[in-house]
């Protein structure tokens, strides 16, 4: 078993290393760190040396191929006991076993060993039928007819009866035929159809699904969106959905009948010739078995398939989004107010100062029905001036063009130097608003003005506030409610730790959601250091959080290099620089003859310098040459320089739009088909992934992310179902398609709030916008 285990290790290491085209000892050298409970950003940026320099991404790919293959491995070795326990172990048999690449062709093999049910072939095996179908298989001179006169008996009353139980055995010998189902999949893979259809009498309450009521296209190049679209559809009880093999194939016996009759020898039938009685037989058992047993096996795999495909494509698709608003660029540190639109509720305010602390809130009613602009003027005009407001950040919801007007007139009434008013999502903030952890960091304050102290601070640094948020709620993927919820949330996760320790932490001034998702952090770790922090006053050193009871060295080692302190006693605290490595940082500042503070940011002298005389028995080139970049650029922070979409005036309303207008905006959400962009209407329009650029795009993430600001031009506007086209193209043919994207020829149920809703029209995008799905 010892051997067994080592033999799969190695298997593993293999596979992962040729997947990620890395050598079996970079491979090897990571999965032992995981298995220690380092995590991927200490791994990816500290351990290089014994990595080999893996990078975030494709270590990211090992640790859920390395979960992935270890559950084969396991499921290989179970299997092997197994038939090994029923003594029905052999040599080849082993070998398939041990070459099966996937779960699936390893359960195919295992089929006829697995115990189960007692089916119409084992009750004719019991009736002593065994022998008649395999004198049929392997004798074709004899009518099959005559030998079942053999077999009669009590519990075989005659020749149909035996015929029957005959070809039960055959069906099921045909499907426990693992080489022979291997092809038949493949086949079905390159060559089945996707088949939707309505349910009767499903017509008006299904109209969402109106496009696939009869619907078709290749099982293969079935995109994600369009999938889960119909999977909802038929859980929902709208549409049906089948997997078609050979539908439109002519001739009586279809191309999967011919492939299981050749694996048997079975003739077919000659032009203008009748068969023999016993390929006639067979032939009709071949028929049987595929279209009673082997295609229903077959069909079910695939659409399992067809959904864990569709996942990880909705899957990857929300985790890029949800990385691009995490990493969007922070406003900064400045004393900032947040407004939370509302007509009948009014508009919450809260104001915050540099560091998120909440200074003070109100609410007011500028809106129907009290209308008291005047007075919802004056308490903002009293709050900025009072606190020195240079930020104001308003929420794209409900009225928010409105109170981004009452801004506006604000702003422009006020002496002096006025603030800059921003318009933010605001999506997942109600959710955050109501939990508990919201009541926790802000008790005593009403549930609605959270939303405007959630508001401020993800305008002035969108990743310290939006770690608070479940990813899921933040709503930029597509049918994220469709997928499977743990693997999503796995997903999201990553994402959210990858972001957090690529930006890094400010040990003295971050909640405990921040410091939950660095490295090494626990939530109970990360409150055990707040609480330290508020009792003991702000971590001179990242060496104090030793101090934090139950965190120890190894937590330690995992967390510090991504936890900074400004101002503190040790200069490279405010750096990414590790506490392990300072000693070689320190030799880089003796060799320069400088003090360190003065040698932090001087980008000639240390560029100078061959990274090579640093270097030692525990530390390479890549950790002194990340020490040096991070000396010239200390404490650098990844995300990109701020700007906002600039909202055109008097365009406030899907009303106002008409094709042909130049606008900005910026980017809600990015799907495979194409970006969602926020223009200030209240609806986002859609630019289809053919109007993305004067050329071919495969990937409307190669294009644009969440949070870009990008100027696009209207193309059609749909004001009954409220949908807006839009387009980044530059080229003479604004309004027409791209003749390297053809379009695609169906859409998805609506499943977008109402405040996100884009355009299908009628005209010239109207094809291509026909596959817009509308996210949920």
């Amino acid at each position: 078993m010892a051997q067994a285990v080592a033999d799969a290790d190695s298997r593993i290491i293999k596979t992962i290393a040729a997947e990620i085209k890395a050598r079996p000892e970079q491979v090897n050298a990571a999965a032992a760190l995981l298995d220690e409970g380092a995590t991927v950003p200490f791994i990816a940026r500290y351990r290089k040396e014994a990595t080999g320099g893996l990078d975030d991404s494709q270590l990211r790919d090992l640790e859920e191929r390395l979960s992935y293959l270890r559950e084969l491995e396991a499921r290989r070795l179970a299997i092997l006991e197994s038939v090994r326990g029923q003594g029905k172990s052999t040599e080849a048999l082993e070998t398939k076993i041990l070459g099966a690449a996937t779960k699936a062709e390893l359960e195919d093999i295992y089929l006829p060993f697995r115990p189960k049910r007692r089916s119409k072939a084992e009750i004719a095996r019991e009736r002593g039928l065994g022998p008649l179908a395999a004198q049929i298989l392997d004798d074709r001179t004899r009518d099959p007819a005559l030998l079942a006169q053999n077999f009669l008996s009590e519990a075989v009353v005659d020749a149909k009866a035996a015929l029957d139980g005959a070809r039960d055995i055959l069906a099921e010998t045909f499907l426990e035929n693992a080489d022979l189902i291997g092809r038949l999949r493949a086949y079905l893979k390159s060559n089945a159809t996707l088949r939707a259809r309505v349910v009767a009498g499903k017509e008006d309450s299904g109209a969402k699904f109106a496009d696939y009521f009869d619907h078709c296209e290749r099982w293969a190049n079935a995109p994600g969106h369009r999938a889960l679209a119909m999977l909802r559809g038929r859980n929902e009880g709208v549409l049906t959905l089948e997997i078609e093999a050979d539908a439109e194939s002519p001739g009586p016996v279809k191309p999967a009948e011919i492939m299981i009759a050749e694996a048997y020898t079975v003739a077919l039938p000659a032009p203008g010739a009748a068969a023999g009685p016993a390929d006639a037989f067979l032939l009709d058992a071949v028929r049987f078995a595929w279209r009673a047993k082997i295609s229903a096996h077959l069909s079910l795999d695939l659409m399992n398939e067809l959904r864990e495909r569709a996942e990880a494509e909705a899957i990857h698709v929300f985790a890029r989004n949800l990385k691009d608003l995490l990493l969007a660029a922070p406003a900064g540190a400045r004393p900032t107010m947040g407004l939370d639109p509302g007509i009948r509720t009014g508009v919450k305010v809260a104001v915050v100062d540099a560091t998120g602390k909440i200074l003070e809130t109100a609410t007011v009613y500028p809106f129907q029905p009290r209308n008291d602009v005047a007075g919802a003027s004056r308490a903002l005009v009293r709050l900025i001036t009072a606190h020195g407001v240079e930020l104001i950040a308003i929420g794209n919801g409900t009225a928010s063009r409105e109170t981004d007007r009452l801004a506006a007139e604000v702003i422009a009434a006020l002496p002096g130097s006025k603030p800059a008013k921003v318009v933010v999502s605001e999506a997942g903030a109600s959710v955050y608003s109501a939990s508990a952890g919201a009541a926790a960091e802000m008790p005593g304050l009403d549930v609605s003005l959270r939303g405007a102290v959630s508001i401020a601070r993800r305008l002035q640094d969108p990743l310290a506030e939006l770690v608070k948020i479940d990813p899921k709620a933040i709503g930029v993927g597509q049918y994220q409610h469709d997928v499977n919820q743990a693997k999503l949330a796995r997903a999201l996760d990553a994402v959210v730790e990858d972001a957090v320790n690529a930006v890094g932490v400010d040990l003295n001034t971050a909640s405990a959601s921040l410091l939950s998702r660095v490295s090494g952090l626990s939530a109970a770790l990360a409150d055990a250091i707040v609480t330290r922090r508020e009792s003991g006053g702000a971590f001179a050193s990242r060496r104090d959080i030793l101090l934090v009871p139950r965190l120890g060295p190894r937590a330690f080692e995992l967390c510090a290099g991504f936890l900074r302190i400004t101002n503190g006693t040790e200069p490279l605290d405010a750096s990414s620089v590790h506490p392990e490595a300072y000693g070689i940082a320190r030799k880089i500042v003796a060799a320069c003859g400088r003090d360190l503070r003065s040698l932090m940011g001087d980008s000639a002298i240390l560029k100078s310098l061959d990274p090579a005389r640093f270097i030692d028995e525990k530390f390479g080139l890549p950790t002194v040459r990340d020490i040096l970049a991070e000396l010239e650029k200390p404490g650098r922070d990844p995300r990109p320089q701020f700007k906002t979409a600039a909202f055109a005036e008097g365009v406030d309303d899907i009303k106002d739009l008409k094709p042909g207008m130049m606008l900005e905006g910026t980017v809600t959400n990015v799907a495979n088909f194409g970006a969602f962009v926020d223009i200030g209407v209240h609806q986002d329009g859609l630019v289809h992934v053919s109007q993305l650029a004067d050329r071919f795009v495969k990937d409307p993430g190669d294009v644009v992310k969440a949070g870009d600001v990008v100027k696009v031009r209207v193309v059609e506007v749909d004001l009954k179902r409220k949908r807006i086209a839009l387009s980044m193209r530059k080229d003479a043919a604004q309004g027409e398609r791209s003749s390297t994207n053809p379009p695609e020829n169906r859409s998805a149920p609506s499943a977008r709030p109402k405040t996100q809703s884009h355009a299908q029209p009628q005209g010239a995008l109207g094809a291509a916008l026909s596959d817009a799905l509308r996210r949920k």
